[in-house]
């Protein structure tokens, strides 16, 4: 149980730090891009895959069963 508490708060941090970054990437946008270039600009970037990596982390967490 512990386990999972600790794996959601990982989870959680990644997502939130991806999350964040790519928001703030929007600003990309207002500067003259287009939002395919944003696109193809955040799949590059790691933060994606971070965040990506932090929701699997909390869905394991909350929905996988771990033996007892």
């Amino acid at each position: 149980m512990l386990f999972r508490i600790f794996l959601m708060f990982i989870g959680f941090g990644f997502s939130v730090i991806g999350g964040v970054t790519m928001i703030a990437y929007m600003n990309l946008i207002l500067v003259g891009h287009g939002f395919d270039q944003y696109l193809v600009f955040i799949i590059d970037r790691w933060e994606t895959y971070l965040f990506f990596g932090g929701l699997l982390l909390i869905f394991f967490s909350i929905y996988l069963p771990f033996r007892k």
